[in-house]
């Protein structure tokens, strides 16, 4: 795997263990809504299971075709920078009516858990085969900022969980 890739999923997955090991300390509020229109921290985590199932599959599709698409450049790499700020401030947003039809339930912490290591090894499977010519290409689509790199993507899978994790902390407490 390209290193800068390595990096960005190792800091991927730790950022994931954390989280699991922080819902598992506090099982009984797994299913607990705050609100009627609230997310439960359940649906929080099949949520970006959810948007990164899709990630990943986008990905793969686009991959098969990768020395076709453009490279991204300046104005990509500041899409991410307005990005990363979106997703840090106290924003609320609508998610995808694409990832909200296509969102599970899960019986379990243990089923959730099982569906994204498998998510996390596609992602990895994927992430392995990509070339250093190929960091750049426009393989990834974000419903909002549109076709970014590789790189962009795992970040932003990054950023969707920094988004989200206030969300998660303040149903743990």
């Amino acid at each position: 795997m390209e290193k800068i890739l390595a990096h960005q999923f190792d800091l991927l997955e730790k950022q994931r263990h954390q989280l699991l090991d922080q819902v598992r300390q506090f099982p009984t509020v797994f299913n607990d809504r705050p609100g009627a229109d609230k997310w439960s921290v359940h649906e929080i985590l099949a949520h970006l299971i959810t948007a990164e199932k899709l990630s990943v599959q986008y990905i793969e599709k686009k991959r098969q075709g990768i020395d076709m698409v453009g490279n991204t450049g300046l104005i990509e790499e500041l899409k991410m920078g307005v990005l990363k700020i979106s997703q840090r401030l106290p924003l609320r947003f609508t998610a995808p009516k694409m990832v909200v039809a296509a969102t599970p339930s899960y019986s379990s912490i243990e089923d959730l858990t099982a569906d994204w290591d498998a998510v996390r090894a596609s992602l990895k499977q994927i992430l392995e085969q990509i070339q250093e010519n190929q960091l750049r290409k426009k393989i990834y689509k974000h419903f909002i900022l549109g076709r970014l790199n590789i790189v962009h993507a795992v970040k932003f899978l990054q950023e969707h969980v920094n988004h989200h994790l206030p969300q998660v902390i303040r149903l743990l407490k």
